[in-house]
């Protein structure tokens, strides 16, 4: 359990981490947050969006007191669009593209050859200068360009045909991390209501499900710059409500649903950072300090359609499913169900 719950929580604030070159982009001064965000929107939407996905596998809902533990995985997968930004001087204030592509790879792509030159006015019409040589992504390294999210989950059947779901990992706190997460989702069985179809194969049910994770990562070991208490901050909540549809027999349940997600996130570098520039008067090295220099907001939103399958092998369960939407997601698991 404790290594899932580090892989959760370790996993966006990683990709900083991985990237030690990446925090050269503290350089670009007051332009950093929007050439950092530009850079992170697709790590930071694809967990808005595979944190949305995996609450069930079928509308019918427990007995009462009936449960199951489910152990899951989602895939955000980012769309070929999302995998570069195009860098336009105009956006910035005090930055321009001194050589390489001007279609930049964000973390979610690839290899980057692109030179990033730093104008900034440093009084007595001089000027403080520096070269951002963007980091490369790694999407490549990930299956499917995807952002991945695992998950222990335990529903449990209460009256009115009604299932409550949690996502509960305890709070980490170690020598590089420290965070939490909470989910808790609701589905409710509408044939109770429609008589004698009730008898029928068919199910259908309202979901809603919403999701926090915050978290700290240490960054004063993977720093290349100096300075003290270094880290970053992030927290995430998503939310998503849906109506579902199932066919339940009792080798395979076909199911289906229809929705909108939404997913907001912060990401903050905090601390101190020790930036070098060359001054254009004197052409020396001058160091400047700044502090908690990033504090980017992410939001992601659009409506969903999910098709999937379950093989029912007594309480055992294996299931899978595609959903599409802005960032499309695979999930998959096995589920270990009773009543």
């Amino acid at each position: 359990m404790k290594k899932l719950v580090l892989l959760i929580l370790t996993l966006v604030l990683s990709y900083s981490a991985k990237s030690q070159d990446l925090d050269v982009l503290l350089k670009a001064g007051d332009d950093a947050s929007l050439l950092f965000q530009n850079y992170m929107t697709p790590v930071m939407n694809g967990m808005s969006y595979s944190l949305n996905d995996g609450w069930y596998t079928a509308a019918k809902t427990h007995k009462k007191l009936g449960f199951d533990l489910t152990i899951n995985i989602s895939t955000a997968i980012v769309p070929k669009s999302s995998r570069t930004f195009q860098f336009t001087a105009a956006d910035y204030q005090y930055l321009n593209l001194e050589s390489g592509n001007s279609e930049i790879q964000t973390v979610m792509g690839g290899n980057n050859n692109s030179t990033i030159g730093v104008r900034i006015p440093y009084g007595n019409g001089n000027y403080k200068v520096a070269e951002i040589n963007m980091p490369d992504g790694i999407g490549g390294d990930m299956p499917l360009n995807a952002v991945p999210s695992p998950m222990i989950q335990a529903s449990v059947g209460v009256p009115f045909s009604t299932d409550i779901s949690l996502r509960i990992l305890p709070k980490i706190n170690t020598n590089d991390i420290d965070g939490s997460l909470f989910g808790i989702g609701i589905k409710h069985n509408l044939m109770q209501y429609f008589g004698p179809l009730d008898k029928l194969p068919l199910n259908i049910a309202l979901f809603a499900g919403y999701t926090t994770m915050t978290s700290t990562y240490n960054l004063q070991n993977v720093s290349s710059l100096a300075g003290n208490n270094q880290e970053a901050a992030f927290k995430l909540n998503a939310y998503t409500v849906q109506a579902v549809a199932s066919l339940d027999f009792p080798i395979i349940t076909l199911f289906g649903s229809v929705g909108f997600d939404k997913g907001n996130s912060t990401l903050k570098i905090k601390g101190t950072y020790e930036l070098e520039y060359t001054d254009t008067g004197s052409n020396t090295t001058i160091t400047e300090s700044v502090t908690d220099p990033i504090n980017m907001d992410f939001n992601a939103n659009g409506l969903r359609g999910t098709l999937g399958a379950r093989f029912n092998l007594g309480f055992f369960k294996i299931y899978g499913d595609y959903t599409l939407k802005e960032y499309n997601t695979i999930s998959a698991g096995i589920s270990f169900s009773f009543r």
